[in-house]
């Protein structure tokens, strides 16, 4: 059961090592375009497509026709990756359960977005954990984890497709101490987490992705490259005419400098750089978009741009 690209890897680990995939669940084709006029598949029904694997898409998951449908393939297991969340009806089916790849080191990241949390937390650890489904989410017995190093130019995408290679081989292993009678699941309570340090993942919304310049360099710096290239931060140009000029910033580095200009204050020669004033450096744009516009690195923008740039952002 999955949506993603980052759930097609586990799919594919399965079917290429010769596990015997009962069947797929995906969502439903959705509408794209201007006009919503175009249905578009999921990364997963693709692949099930291209490989010939039985499919089922339900709009709801308690649907009794495809509770139905689901009890038929008479799956020994079920594997969830980057899905939604289940009834009981569906994850206490099979004889072994249903497990779940989550991309973070439960009982950490608990949520739908654990790849660009914990880089905007600025963690230098992150990994992925398989666990059985239980009630609440995200807090069922956990069977494996493994962990992989963050580093300070990682972006949500380096680790996103790190994670999602390593997940895989992880799923891998978690079917096979399953099926082996092996999997050790331990609550997460028993983790050496005290719980009111525990960080939450929650869904990243349009208005969460609006940088705030009174942070620190590094803090705004974590910021862009936790949600890059996607949805990606964003902020709003003061331009001289007045006019505001959106900016979606896929990528910058941190520059460390004592300064008494207010934040958000540009410094520019108008042709190779554009620093924007943190409360204790600078943040030096490298790749951005202009609403409407494509990606575009910051020596192009400011080709078309210079004369309009002012003393500050918001």
């Amino acid at each position: 059961m999955g949506t993603p690209e980052f759930a097609v890897e586990s799919l594919k680990a399965l079917v290429e090592n010769g596990y015997e995939v009962a069947g797929v669940v995906t969502v439903p084709d959705k509408p794209v375009g201007k006009h919503q006029s175009t249905l578009q598949a999921s990364a997963v029904k693709r692949y099930a497509l291209e490989k010939n694997l039985p499919l089922l898409q339900p709009e709801k998951m308690k649907n009794p026709g495809f509770l139905e449908q689901l009890r038929a393939w008479d799956a020994g297991l079920q594997i969830v990756v980057a899905f939604r969340m289940l009834p009981e009806a569906v994850w206490n089916m099979p004889e072994n359960g249903t497990f779940n790849l989550h991309a973070s080191l439960l009982p950490q990241y608990r949520g739908a977005a654990p790849i660009n949390w914990a880089i905007i937390n600025g963690e230098t650890e992150t990994g992925v954990t398989t666990f059985f489904l239980d009630h609440e989410i995200d807090t069922g017995k956990i069977i494996f984890q493994e962990k992989t190093p963050i580093s300070e130019t990682d972006t949500a995408e380096t680790v996103h497709d790190r994670l999602m290679r390593l997940g895989a081989d992880l799923v891998l292993r978690t079917v096979d101490a399953i099926f082996a009678g092996k999997a050790q699941a331990v609550p997460q309570s028993e983790a050496a987490v005290d719980a009111a340090s525990l960080k939450p993942a929650p869904k990243i919304f349009k208005e969460t992705c609006q940088i705030d310049w009174n942070k620190s360099a590094k803090a705004v710096y974590n910021f862009i490259r936790g949600l890059s290239p996607y949805p990606a931060a964003v902020t709003e140009l003061k331009t001289a005419d007045g006019n505001p000029l959106n900016l979606k910033i896929f990528e910058a580095e941190k520059i460390l400098k004592p300064h008494e200009l207010p934040t958000g204050s540009i410094v520019s020669d108008g042709k190779k750089f554009m620093d924007v004033a943190a409360t204790d450096g600078f943040i030096r744009l490298k790749s951005i978009q202009q609403a409407g516009k494509k990606r575009m690195n910051i020596e192009d923008f400011l080709r078309g741009n210079a004369s309009k740039i002012s003393s500050s952002v918001s």
